[in-house]
């Protein structure tokens, strides 16, 4: 199995009440101020820390750190109204101080959070005692902040003598003091993290979770994860839709399908060549068959999309199809022959990346692929901007936020998600290929999971494993 599987065998997944998760890459980080990766994220709100808010799975928020909270008549002032019982990990106790501290940080641009502009409305937070914090924002707000169920609440005492240029290299970062549901207890990099269940953790927030431990390793080969997930090593892994049929007779596994807010894209870097030209941008959303890639690619587990859409009811997008048009992509490109290097994640076949590279083969387009490790890949695509292309999953949120993320990695920044959504349309900062549904293939042994458009985590306190 070599040393993935080793990871998922240090812990005997099937002995005792532990749970094995692959995860397809380190987690980068679970500091909430600075972490891009979506899984990392939901460790960070399910597992590790705690939300002011939480989704249900109808998406409504529900109260969780602010057990309440209400608005003024003109809706510019949201007073939370905190749990007063919750302490860190450390024994300290969770206040309105870190509350303040958090979102006060996440708005410093030197920071670097991911959803900064979410915040932007806010012209200033009173902390009147321990549990209480007021938010005042610039104008009428029609909706609890979206973001307010994403950023997990750290803690100030152990962070706040950290610049906020320096968050991303916080010792706190490895060794993480939550106070969620769950401890942490050991990372090994590139290898696993382990967290244990927080026994103090109050029952008015949802009690200790049933597990002993829950272990994610890291595990980058699809079928090397497959593999692990029949022999019993991994409890819980993300599959290939090419895998899902025969992950479905394996009697001792159950797959797991579920909506995702989550578009994939080609973001194009507009700031060098050939992408600073819209001709270009445009031809190669042009020759994209999308529909081939949801068939051949994704076996009918996605759907197709041309651009940004307005979530629906339940926060699941619905894309119209798109034709593909191999003689205006042509013409856009006027018998220029265009070579460029198409950054993604990964170590194996990138079937994804080679469809692609054979689609646009059609109209005069080079393309090179260069696989990274997903933290390197990061780095170059929303740190130095060090790439042509990259193909990349953008977590979704209900305020469209992400476009403007998409937006700015191409390097057209905007100041609103009208605005982004607008150049989203006239500029193509990025050429949306689908979106995706989850799939993931757990052992029967783990009950209680149930995965939505939250993620994979949402029920993680939920889950019990069969003696």
């Amino acid at each position: 199995m070599g040393g993935a599987g080793g990871a998922a065998c240090t812990n005997a997944p099937r002995h005792g009440r532990s749970v094995v998760f692959a995860s397809g890459a380190d987690l980068q980080s679970v500091n909430p101020l600075v972490t891009v990766h979506p899984f990392a994220r939901q460790i960070e709100r399910y597992v590790l820390l705690t939300t002011l808010a939480r989704y249900d799975s109808s998406l409504t928020p529900r109260p969780y750190l602010a057990s309440s909270w209400e608005w003024s008549a003109d809706r510019r002032r949201l007073a939370l109204h905190l749990y007063s019982g919750l302490r860190w990990h450390d024994g300290v106790h969770t206040t309105a101080r870190d509350v303040a501290w958090t979102i006060n940080t996440a708005r410093d641009p030197r920071t670097g959070y991911p959803r900064q502009g979410e915040l932007a409305a806010i012209t200033r937070l009173d902390v009147s005692d321990d549990s209480t914090v007021v938010i005042a924002f610039a104008d009428s707000q029609t909706r609890f902040p979206d973001v307010f169920t994403d950023l997990a609440i750290a803690p100030a005492h152990l962070l706040d003598t950290v610049p906020p240029e320096r968050m991303r290299r916080a010792a706190w970062n490895q060794a993480p003091v939550g106070n969620g549901p769950f401890r942490f207890v050991l990372h090994e990099p590139n290898r696993r993290w382990v967290f244990a269940p927080n026994l103090e953790f109050p029952r008015a927030l949802g009690g200790p979770p049933a597990l002993d431990r829950f272990v994610v390793v890291v595990v980058d080969e699809p079928q090397t994860k497959l593999a692990a997930l029949v022999d019993g090593e991994l409890d819980i892994a993300g599959i290939q839709p090419a895998d899902a049929k025969f992950a479905a007779r394996d009697a001792s596994l159950r797959v797991l399908e579920y909506p995702m807010l989550l578009p994939y894209v080609i973001v194009f870097n507009a700031r060098r060549t050939p992408f600073n030209d819209l001709a270009v941008r445009r031809a190669i959303s042009e020759s994209i068959d999308r529909q081939q890639i949801v068939a051949g690619y994704l076996y009918g587990f996605g759907r197709p999309a041309s651009g940004p859409t307005v979530p629906g009811e339940r926060g699941v997008s619905h894309p119209h199809a798109v034709p593909v048009r191999l003689d205006a992509a042509r013409r856009l490109l006027a018998g220029r022959r265009i070579t460029f290097e198409l950054l993604t994640v990964g170590s194996g076949e990138a079937p994804l990346e080679q469809m692609l590279q054979s689609q646009l083969a059609r109209v005069g387009c080079d393309v090179r692929i260069r696989q990274l490790e997903l933290t390197a890949f990061l780095d170059r695509v929303y740190g130095t901007h060090e790439f042509d292309a990259a193909v990349l999953g953008v977590q979704g949120d209900l305020g469209q936020e992400y476009v403007r993320t998409i937006t700015r990695l191409a390097g057209m920044e905007t100041a609103t998600v009208p605005q982004a959504l607008q150049v989203a349309r006239d500029s193509e900062p990025a050429a949306f290929l689908y979106y995706a549904r989850g799939l993931q293939a757990a052992n029967r042994r783990v009950a209680g999971i149930r995965m939505d458009v939250r993620g994979e985590l949402p029920t993680i306190t939920e889950w019990r494993v069969a003696q």
